[in-house]
């Protein structure tokens, strides 16, 4: 009889993975040597960021069947395959001067691995962790949002020694060296594993419904989610992406204390992944993307008047955290009103908001700056989707309240 693995194992294997992957948020680390050193234009090289994230949404979303079918291992070392070579592929284009081959091997092939990559580790945690959903999907997620933390720096330090195409080369090799091992780790727990405890806490939390993921995206409750990701990532990701020239121009941040501004953001990122998942687990997932949604309202619309540096970067990590808390509390949040049976095929339909929010963000943020010469304007339209989010999430409410209701109506019958 095969002996059970130390589930804090796994949840150190999914890190693994996440960390790995994550490095992707420190993408405009390499956007102004690729500039300076070939001329591209700006909204050329930040494509490629967005492509990426593309990939990612759409891989997850068509592969999140696979991940469920073939199981943890398999989908590991798929994700480490991609994005692994997507990264070492990416030294090539630039070594080759192509912009194009760029966005095949680091937007295309890393963000397949990105997206398979993103699942894996998270569906399977919240199955070795059916006691503390919030807490699983946080400590999956958490190494995703702490990576720029740690790769911001590497990938400079790197660019400076040997070169953009040897910083894709090592961090290539790198990545596999940590994917690999930790995708042999992952397993499914087997079966029975903590039923009792499962059951208790689905009689405790009144999970809504057991859907398969086609029956999942009919209902309005999957739509909701997606709009609330959509909006919570298009907000954040365009933050990211132009965070650098934005705390220049805003609060006069030198280049150097923009740079380590953008690292420390990733530290934000990453601990608002875990802290809000797990404060998730205690005041529930609608109370805490409410709480999400009305701390950013105030925040877009106050940043764009802070000339203060040190004010100003206090608001970005703080809409860090809730970028972060966002994408680490959706699979519970799915667990809760989708069930676990196919959480990983939701997951990946849901992150299909990442994808398009990939494109809209970074895009839409580049635009804006070029055509009113400010970041300003670019925080006042995002606050204003922000708003449009803060309602959906109390719509939402609505639909689980009455859904709460025909459960205990079904019950009582």
């Amino acid at each position: 009889m095969q002996a059970t693995k130390n589930r804090w194992l796994i949840a150190l294997a999914a890190v693994g993975i996440h960390i790995s992957i994550g490095s992707v948020y420190a993408w405009s680390v390499f956007t102004n040597p690729l500039i300076e050193e070939f001329g591209w234009d700006i909204g050329l090289v930040s494509f490629t960021f967005s492509l990426a994230i593309l990939f990612l949404g759409l891989s997850a979303a068509f592969l999140g069947h696979f991940v469920e079918k073939y199981g943890p291992r398999v989908s590991g070392i798929v994700a480490a395959g991609f994005f692994g070579t997507g990264i070492l592929g990416s030294g090539v284009a630039v070594t080759l001067e192509s912009l194009w081959m760029l966005y095949v091997t680091y937007g295309v092939l890393g963000g397949i691995g990105l997206g398979v990559g993103y699942i894996t580790p998270v569906s399977t945690l919240v199955k070795w962790f059916p006691d503390r959903r919030g807490l699983a999907t946080g400590l999956a997620i958490m190494g995703f949002g702490f990576s720029a933390t740690i790769y911001s720096p590497v990938k400079g330090a790197l660019i400076e020694s040997v070169g953009i195409a040897g910083a894709f080369f090592i961090l290539g090799t790198i990545f596999l060296i940590v994917m690999i091992p930790s995708a042999l780790y992952l397993e499914k727990p087997p079966k029975g594993f903590m039923e009792g405890k499962e059951k208790e806490e689905k009689k405790k939390n009144l999970d809504l419904s057991e859907l398969t993921a086609n029956q999942a995206v009919k209902t309005r409750r999957f739509w909701y989610l997606w709009l609330m990701l959509f909006i919570n990532v298009t907000c954040g990701i365009a933050i990211l992406a132009v965070a650098s020239p934005m705390g220049q121009e805003i609060a006069g941040l030198s280049a150097a204390a923009a740079a380590t501004m953008v690292g420390v953001m990733g530290f934000f990122n990453g601990a608002g992944r875990i802290a809000w998942a797990s404060i998730s687990d205690y005041i529930g997932r609608p109370n805490v993307y409410t709480a999400f949604f009305t701390m950013q309202i105030a925040t877009y619309f106050i940043l764009p008047d802070i000339t203060q540096a040190l004010l100003f970067q206090v608001l970005l990590f703080l809409i860090m955290t809730c970028y972060g808390g966002g994408f680490a509390s959706i699979p519970a949040y799915i667990g809760d009103l989708f069930g676990t049976k196919q959480l990983g095929a939701i997951h990946g339909y849901i992150l299909t908001a990442w994808a398009a929010a990939g494109l809209v963000g970074p895009n839409v943020a580049a635009w804006i700056r070029q055509t009113t010469e400010s970041y300003a304007m670019t925080l006042y339209i995002f606050g204003g989707l922000v708003i449009v989010a803060f309602t959906i999430s109390l719509f939402i409410r609505l639909d689980i309240k009455q859904l709460k209701h025909q459960q205990k109506d079904r019950i009582a019958s």
